[in-house]
Formats: structure tokens, sequence, C-alpha cells
């Protein structure tokens, strides 16, 4: 069924796909919402809250500003949804090869992952209003800050198993689990780059609500509203199914029904890490969020490149005459 026209729209429209997908974004939102409240010492919202909020903001109106780009304007949201429900075809979840897997599939899902900031960008770009231009220019600048360190964390794995698929990186460390114990740096700088991406607390500069309204999305409503919200909480769903897939590769050789859950838990453990994260500090200045990626996470980003390089050369041993 996998390669037939049937197949390929059950995977893209239901599971793993769009339909799969938003249930968990909507469910991890609600998580991350929850976790933040009660370590705030409050109560958060009810678990249909999200539902509630997606369902409201589809049944209004799009209020479209007289002088917007009104074909970049509706195009973006759905261009970044598409992005993020895309990449997650090539990411092993349940299992340890990707739906549709390929050599250098790791290359395409960070680029399908860099593609939603660009269109946040043009969004908010296109809205032609000063609080979303003012968004739009920080995202994209967060974009060169985060985009570094994001792939080097990617690349330093994929280095030292000698590939760039992710399926076959994911069955390398799962046939050598003690080697991960080299990748713990990577893991540390990957959870702050999404942190980056998803434009979550420290780095929500480009929507700090008390600054520049709602940054990005000020102009939007309705069902485009609802669109990019998604896009959002999806791109947090694929992005923990991206470092679960290269740093917790375990579990995948159980079968289908217990590969499953354990990426369940294993995703949203790290929805609950970024709810924590976000918790306990505060928003940073796109200038000290810029300093703070190219000053410190690049560098350690680098360091992990180099501890996987040194290691590989040492399972390789000395070259012979």
């Amino acid at each position: 069924m996998e390669h037939t026209l049937a197949g390929v729209l059950f995977h893209i429209l239901i599971f793993p796909g769009l339909l799969f997908l938003a249930t968990m974004a909507l469910f991890a939102e609600y998580v991350d919402r929850k976790v933040c409240a009660r370590l705030q010492n409050r109560v958060g919202p009810p678990w249909f809250q999200p539902w509630a909020d997606f369902i409201k903001l589809m049944a209004k109106e799009n209020l479209v500003p007289e002088l917007v780009d009104r074909p970049m304007f509706a195009i973006a949201p759905l261009v970044a949804l598409t992005s993020v429900v895309t990449a997650l075809m090539y990411i092993p979840i349940w299992k340890s090869s990707a739906l549709y897997a390929f050599k250098g599939d790791a290359i395409v899902v960070l680029y399908l992952l860099s593609i939603p900031t660009v269109a946040f960008f043009l969004g908010g770009w296109y809205s032609r209003s000063l609080f979303s231009m003012i968004g739009a220019a920080r995202a994209i600048t967060q974009l060169f800050a985060y985009e570094v360190p994001l792939v080097l964390s990617i690349l330093a794995p994929a280095l030292l198993a000698d590939t760039w698929s992710l399926s076959e990186l994911t069955k390398y460390y799962a046939a050598h689990p003690l080697h991960m114990l080299f990748n713990v740096i990577g893991l540390a700088v990957g959870l702050l780059a999404l942190l980056g991406k998803l434009e979550r607390v420290p780095f929500d500069a480009p929507e700090a609500e008390t600054e520049i309204v709602a940054g990005t999305l000020t102009e939007y409503s309705g069902k485009l509203l609802a669109i990019f919200r998604m896009a959002i909480s999806v791109e947090m769903i694929v992005g923990g199914s991206l470092l679960a897939a290269v740093y917790l590769p375990f579990g995948l050789n159980l079968g289908p029904e217990v590969g499953f859950g354990l990426y369940l838990v294993k995703v949203f453990a790290i929805v609950c890490l970024i709810s924590l994260l976000r918790s306990v500090f505060a928003r940073l200045r796109i200038d000290q969020m810029v300093t703070f990626c190219w000053r410190y996470v690049a560098p350690v980003a680098f360091l992990q490149l180099l501890i996987d390089l040194a290691a590989k050369g040492l399972m390789k041993g000395p070259v012979g005459p």
C-alpha cells in the first residue's frame, strides 16, 4: 500500500501525516501549557482547550487588511504547515526506517524545517503592519542564529554514523547504544536550537506580546491564524521526533506497538523539557539571542563535531601500510 497512490495519500493526510500530526500537536500544546502553568503555580487549561481554540478560529472570518499582499498573506500559512508535515515522512518514528527514506534525507528534513520560519517572515512582512514587519525581521534574524547550531547538532552524530540518512543513522545508534555517549552535548545544543526555532521563551522575541502585540501574526485571524498556529504546534512534534530519532533511537526493533508507544513517550518527554526550559528563563532581546547562539551555542556545537570526529578516528584505528 505504501507505494500506491492511495497509500501515499493515506500517509500524507491520515497517518503519520496531517490528521495524526494535528491531533498530536494539539495534545502537545495542552501538555506544554499545562506543564508551564503548574510550574508557575497556576491551574492551566482543560485538556480540550487547544481543540476548542482551533475550532473557534476555523469558524471565524478571515479579516484581511487593505494594504497586504493578498496572495502571499494567504499562502504563507499553508506553506508552513505543508513543509513540517512533509518533513515527518523522512523521520523514523515507530520503526527503524522512515516511510520514504533515502540517502541524504537528513539534509532534506533540515531544509523543510527551515521553510516555516521563512513563511512566517514572508507572511509578516507582506502584512504591511509595523508590528508584523518587526516580528518578521526578528524571526528571520533568529533563523540565522539557531540554524547553524541545529545543523551541527545533526551533522555530528551523522559523521560518527557515516551517513546522511536518518534511518541509517537511527539503525547505527540502535546497534551501538554506547556511542550515544559521545553526543550528549549535541542533544543539549539541539534542544536549545529547537527552542529558538519554535520561538519559545527565552527566544520568543519575534512574537513578544508585551512589545509588538503578536509579532508576525498580528494581522492574521480566523482560518489563516489557525493554520499558522497549527504549523507551529506541528513543528514542535516534528522537531521532537527528529531529536528522538537522532539521540534516543532505542526500542525501534521491539515491534510496531512497543516502538510507537516509546516514540510517544520520547516526544512528549522532549515537549515537557521544552516547557520546563521556557518556564525558568526570561525573554532575551533579539541581539542577546544572536550573541548567545554565535558566541556560545555554535562553538559548543563545533566541539561536539570535533568529539565525534575524534571518536570516529579512534574507532577506525591506525591505517596499515
